[in-house]
């Protein structure tokens, strides 16, 4: 099971799976949270969550191997807006929301898959927070309507982000029968799924599938209506 490198883009992202196959998790469940975020909070108030590698270093050194994350995710904040629009994590993974805006954010999510709520003071970094579940995980901020970002947690062993013109491609598949499916954050709500069979005869078979997405129009271009000073 592995995880494609990814471009930064938002068109969407395609998932394989072989059907009745038992999908790898590469997070640990037994993970403890509050363990992890009391490890790091000093870190973080002290500003060492600059990069992943300064923050995993940090838990390697305050806890037990099996309670430190392999990823750390960054949002950003910038110019009232999350940076990037979607990104792409495995069970176990955590992420750090950082405000680089001029004005505060109050971020929050009321996904099953990940509940949160706190604010974010210019020049602030949250907590790094564990994303143990797979599945979409929309978050905004209570104060800018027109901020939001999706966090994709996801278990299959193969997954991939498309770049900006919707293309993206997969090697070193193993022969077999695999399911394919695709996902928009702006898909329509009651859009059927988007799933195809992709059957891979040997090592050099090459493969092309098409997915046509009915999409809403993007939310982010509308503004706050009315302007307050924080």
């Amino acid at each position: 099971a592995w995880l494609l490198e990814r471009d930064d883009s938002d068109v969407a992202t395609l998932s394989f799976d072989k059907p009745g196959g038992s999908a790898n998790t590469l997070g640990r469940a037994d993970a403890s949270l509050s363990d992890y975020a009391r490890a790091v909070d000093l870190a973080s108030r002290a500003g060492a969550v600059a990069d992943e590698a300064t923050l995993i270093e940090h838990a390697r050194r305050q806890l037990a191997s099996f309670k430190v994350p392999k990823r750390v995710h960054f949002i950003d904040q910038k110019d009232e807006t999350f940076v990037p629009y979607l990104e792409v994590f495995r069970p176990g993974d955590s992420v750090v929301f950082r405000n680089s805006d001029r004005t505060r954010h109050h971020v929050y999510s009321f996904a099953p898959a990940r509940q949160f709520e706190f604010m974010l003071a210019p020049g602030e970094s949250s907590q790094p927070l564990q994303l143990d579940k797979p599945g979409v995980i929309a978050a905004g901020c209570n104060i800018h309507d027109q901020m939001i970002t999706y966090l994709y947690v996801t278990d299959a062993p193969v997954v991939a982000q498309p770049d900006k013109a919707g293309r993206v491609h997969i090697g070193d598949l193993a022969p077999g029968t695999y399911e394919v499916r695709a996902w928009q954050p702006l898909l329509r709500p009651g859009s059927a799924e988007n799933l195809q069979l992709l059957t891979i005869a040997d090592m050099a078979d090459r493969q092309e599938l098409t997915f046509t997405l009915p999409l809403l129009p993007d939310p982010r271009a509308k503004r706050d209506r009315e302007r307050v000073s924080y």
